[in-house]
């Protein structure tokens, strides 16, 4: 007796290459999908923009069984239990609008949009050495180092092992997806643990050294007499340290390798310079860089005709939506960067829980890929993308490009 295929595999060769075609598959065969892993993945646009707008809950305690609580089990030890359970991101209100609330209130859209400048140098800086090198790997010389050295300086951080960060992040990022072997969740744990060790030390210089950066206003935030304790001061900086950077290499490697295959396109924005803020708009509904987000039902939940059990851990699948036909329409799997509704994507989720550094994150890309395609006229792909390997934080790990 042969048994069933998955319907969605994550795990399957090629998978995180290019995962549009399951998720094509799901959309029109079970869009509200009960998984063997003891998860419910959602896929059509409509549900899942009311799976994010609903009051279900991010806190995976939550969960009664499955794959991903028995996952959690294992890493909810140590430094994991700081950084996977105390941030704003894993918190149900109110405990998550006290966390958001105090947060708002240094990451502020005017000091965000004060950073043009800055983040306009950075760019140059990184273009002129690739021009220097007549190109290279877009990766390494501007989508990783942008959104690093922003939000580094955002935060204040010191001088540290960039390449040392870098590593611990991409294993961190792993907790938000299912994870096949021990060896895996034992790296992320570590990684979690010297994370927190890094921050700890961070609280303690800035406490002594209070300086005009965002950590340290962070630390001074206060509201009707309350403020962060230490450990959720940790948990809101390793999230917006690796949020802060890993999404956003993942916009511009991906929004830059969506235009390269889309030369039509690249052409359009060139001729079209006032189309660059909207076309990053339908860069991150193209190729989101984050694929999918999570909420677990606490009482049972109907959606579409289905019905959801309490304590379930729900898949919301926002590259799937992002590209649902049924909302869209027949070019959804089609790059346009005048598309009008473009904005109307779900890559930054929706509801209490849209993400706050999204104006940070349009920025940086709207400047990094308008000045690059600005100044090389001549770009183009030297070889194919490797990709990062993920389900979740999806993007390509090197774009090799020519000037």
């Amino acid at each position: 007796m042969t048994e069933t295929p998955l319907l969605f595999n994550p795990f399957e060769p090629g998978f995180t290459d290019d995962p549009y075609p399951a998720y094509r598959r799901m959309r029109e065969t079970d869009p509200v999908h009960e998984h063997p892993f003891g998860m419910w993945i959602v896929t059509r646009y409509e549900d899942v923009v009311t799976v994010l707008r609903s009051r279900l809950s991010v806190d995976e305690r939550q969960v009664t069984g499955g794959l991903l609580r028995e996952q959690y089990d294992e890493l909810i030890d140590g430094g994991a239990r700081i950084v996977l359970g105390l941030s704003m991101l894993d918190r149900d209100p109110p405990d998550h609008t006290r966390l958001r609330s105090l947060v708002a209130k240094v990451f502020t859209p005017r000091s965000v949009a004060a950073l043009e400048p800055e983040i306009t140098a950075l760019v140059a800086e990184s273009l002129d050495r690739i021009a220097a090198d007549g190109g290279g790997d877009l990766v390494e010389s501007l989508a990783f180092p942008l959104p690093f050295a922003v939000i580094s300086r955002m935060l204040g951080m010191p001088p540290t092992d960039h390449l040392r960060i870098r590593e611990l992040s991409g294993w961190l990022v792993r907790s938000l997806e299912p994870v096949p072997d021990p060896d895996t969740l034992r790296r992320i744990a570590e990684a979690a643990d010297e994370l927190v060790g890094i921050a700890r030390e961070l609280i303690a210089h800035k406490r002594a050294h209070p300086a005009d950066d965002l950590f340290s206003a962070l630390i001074a935030a206060e509201q009707d007499g309350d403020r962060l304790s230490d450990e959720e001061l940790i948990a809101q900086l390793v999230l917006l340290y690796v949020a802060g950077h890993e999404t956003t290499v993942n916009l511009i490697s991906g929004g830059v390798l969506a235009l390269l295959r889309h030369p039509d396109q690249l052409a359009l924005l060139r001729e079209r310079p006032d189309l660059a803020a909207n076309a990053v708009e339908e860069m991150l509904r193209y190729d989101s860089p984050v694929q999918q987000s999570r909420r677990i039902t606490t009482e049972p939940f109907t959606l579409a005709g289905k019905e959801i059990p309490a304590g379930t851990f729900v898949a919301v699948s926002l590259a799937s939506a992002n590209r649902d036909e049924g909302f869209w329409g027949p070019d959804a799997d089609q790059l346009r960067i005048d598309r009008e509704n473009a904005r109307q994507h779900v890559s930054f989720s929706s509801g209490v829980h849209h993400c706050l550094g999204a104006a940070l994150a349009r920025l940086e890309g709207r400047v990094a890929v308008e000045r690059l395609v600005n100044r090389f006229p001549n770009l183009a792909l030297a070889g194919e993308p490797e990709w990062n390997g993920r389900i979740n934080l999806r993007g390509p790990a090197t774009l090799p490009i020519t000037v």
